[in-house]
């Protein structure tokens, strides 16, 4: 799903539809249009997404032989890539490298806090769920909180039901399913002090991501650029030695190469002397 424009900066999405049906040479020409126009192609996909669409946009990457595609396929639920997808939309109009740009995607899922309010958890296999709530999931008119990222969190929704939230001010979106539940807006959103909240369409692939179409799925996020743009400019910046992109972090998302020696175990101080026998 592409969430609306957060102000007139904000970049337009390009959706990739149907990837996994379509005519391969169909979506060949309609990405190399995008980075003709562009030069880069940042994109954001579920888990929730079929194999088939990754299966699609690796085989792409390659048939194009490009290094200015970057795939980033964070464990967030629909709406919580919805946001990320926006933030660098919004962050695609500053004086940012390509290589910066799709690096801040990793930094940036740090800040959103994504959940649902479920009907069901007897086929929610993101999150871990015990035995008791399993069972108390059959009672008819049960209803659970869930948080998915950024640590997992599980309550049946009562009158002390508690999920813990962001530790700073952040919006809220939320996005209803199949469930009757106003336990969001009315209990959870004045809980974490959110700074504002707003109702946007259900992703088509979170029924799928939760397990359930009984739900009611949020998000919170930082909305404002000026915030966004400081918390990317503020890391330290390296150069990928394999493809030479400005980066923050230790991995390239364009290349997916580390740093020489960031995952390899530091060697015995004395293993440069030769034995001797």
């Amino acid at each position: 799903m592409a969430l609306p424009a957060q102000d007139e900066r904000t970049m337009p999405a390009v959706v990739l539809h149907d990837l996994d049906r379509q005519p391969l040479e169909q979506t060949l020409d309609g990405v190399r249009t995008v980075l003709d126009q562009h030069g880069h192609l940042i994109v954001v996909c579920s888990h929730g997404a079929a194999d088939g669409v990754l299966r699609r946009l690796r085989t792409v990457r390659s048939l194009l032989e490009s290094d200015r595609i970057a795939l980033y396929r964070p464990g967030l639920p629909p709406l919580g890539i919805a946001v990320l997808a926006r933030q660098l939309r919004q962050l695609a109009t500053c004086d940012l490298s390509p290589g910066v740009l799709a690096s801040a995607a990793r930094l940036l899922t740090h800040y959103v806090h994504c959940g649902a309010v479920l009907g069901s958890v007897t086929r929610l296999d993101r999150v871990p769920v015990g035995l008791k709530a399993h069972a108390k999931s059959w009672v008819p008119g049960a209803q659970f909180g869930v948080i998915a990222h950024p640590e997992p969190q599980l309550v049946r929704i009562g009158p002390e039901a508690a999920l813990s939230g962001p530790d700073f001010g952040a919006w809220m979106l939320v996005a209803k399913g199949q469930l009757p539940s106003d336990w969001v807006t009315a209990s959870l959103a004045p809980s974490w002090n959110v700074l504002g909240l707003r109702e946007v369409p259900l992703p088509a692939e979170s029924a799928r991501w939760w397990g359930t179409a009984k739900l009611v799925e949020f998000c919170t996020y930082l909305p404002d650029l000026p915030v966004l743009y400081q918390l990317v400019t503020s890391v330290r910046q390296s150069v990928c030695h394999w493809c030479g992109v400005d980066v923050i972090g230790d991995r390239c998302v364009f290349c997916s190469a580390t740093p020489p020696g960031h995952d390899r175990p530091d060697r015995p101080a004395d293993d440069s002397r030769t034995p001797t026998g």
